[in-house]
C-alpha cells in the first residue's frame, strides 16, 4: 500500500493583537523527504485560517471543504463566520468522517472580534487554546511554547516565539525542515510574511 505524504509541525499563538499561525514546508514519503515547499497554512476567509498536520490530501479536501462552506455561510447570514463556529464546523466534518478519517490534526484560528485558536483533532474533539503544536515535532515546539509564552504577547513577539518553536522542531525531529510559512491574523485581516519580512525580524 502507498503510504500518505505526511510529517510536519504545526504552531498556533494567541497575542493580545492577533493570532499567529506557523508551519514547516516538508512533505515526507514514509523515511523519504519528497517536498520541501509544500503549503500547511490556509487561507479560508478574511479573518479565518487553518493548519494541518498529516496526510497532504486530506488536508488539501478539508480545506476546500471548509472555503466553501464559509463562503456559503457568509451569503446567507451576510457575515463572516466566527472563529468559534469554524471550530466547531471542522469538528463536526471530522466527527462525522471518524469511520473514514481525515488523517490529520488540526489548528483553527483567526481574528472575529478577538483573536481565537482552536486544536481539533481527526476525531473531531476541540480544545481551545491560547497557544498549541501539533505534529511529529510538537513535543519540541511545545518546549519552546511552555516556557516563553506570555499573556498579553504583541504581535511581533509572538511571531518570533512561533519561528523560535519551529526551528526546535526543525533541529530535532526527522519530518519536519524546509523553511516555514507563517500567517498572521489581525482586526485588519489575513496577512502571509514574506521569507524577507521573517529575516528581517530575526536580525
Amino acid at each position: 500500500m502507498t503510504e500518505k505524504l505526511k510529517g510536519t509541525t504545526t504552531v498556533g499563538i494567541v497575542c493580545k493583537d492577533g493570532v499567529v499561525l506557523a508551519a514547516d514546508r516538508r512533505a515526507s514519503l514514509g523515511n523519504m523527504v519528497l517536498s520541501e515547499n509544500v503549503t500547511k497554512v490556509f487561507w479560508i476567509d478574511d479573518h479565518l485560517v487553518l493548519a494541518g498536520a498529516g496526510s497532504v490530501g486530506d488536508i488539501l479536501s478539508l480545506v476546500r471543504l471548509l472555503r466553501a462552506e464559509a463562503k456559503l455561510y457568509r451569503a446567507k447570514v451576510g457575515k463572516e463566520m466566527s472563529v468559534k463556529a469554524l471550530a466547531t464546523l471542522t469538528s463536526n466534518v471530522l466527527h462525522g468522517s471518524r469511520f473514514m478519517p481525515y488523517f490529520g490534526w488540526f489548528l483553527v484560528a483567526g481574528h472575529t472580534g478577538k483573536p481565537g485558536l482552536y486544536s481539533v483533532d481527526m476525531a473531531g474533539g476541540v480544545t481551545e487554546d491560547r497557544f498549541t503544536a501539533a505534529g511529529s515535532g510538537m513535543e519540541f515546539a511545545f518546549s519552546i511554547l511552555e516556557a516563553e509564552f506570555k499573556e498579553e504577547m504583541t504581535l511581533e513577539e509572538g511571531v518570533k516565539l512561533a519561528l523560535k518553536a519551529i526551528k526546535a522542531a526543525t533541529r530535532r525531529d526527522v519530518f519536519t525542515g524546509g523553511g516555514v510559512t507563517l500567517v498572521t491574523v489581525t482586526d485588519e485581516g489575513y496577512k502571509e510574511w514574506s521569507e524577507e519580512e521573517l529575516k528581517g525580524l530575526l536580525e
